[in-house]
């Protein structure tokens, strides 16, 4: 399953996608607004929002480019490794 976490904090990064690779997913990591967000992202079977440590603009573009897409979404209101392992176990 190939998962994208939009949010967080950069210091975590590897550690994302370091606990994504313990559950056998694909990760990829964006804790600052970019520009692309759709070329970036790919085609996710999982958007995982950190909407604690997001901005407001980079949430709503982002749903943007998912909407009509067959794309499970998350919304963790904390940007820990906890909450992360509480997501993936709910798709392991």
């Amino acid at each position: 399953m190939s998962v994208v976490i939009l949010g967080g904090n950069e210091c975590m990064e590897q550690k994302y996608k370091s606990l994504c690779r313990d559950y056998r997913h694909e990760a990829k990591v964006m804790v600052k607004p970019v520009g692309g967000v759709k070329r970036k992202m790919g085609n996710p079977d999982l958007v995982i929002f950190f909407t604690g440590a997001m901005s407001h603009k980079m949430l709503q573009g982002a749903l943007g480019e998912i909407k009509g897409q067959n794309v499970m979404v998350e919304y963790c209101p904390t940007s820990s490794v906890s909450a992360l392992k509480k997501v993936l176990e709910k798709y392991a």
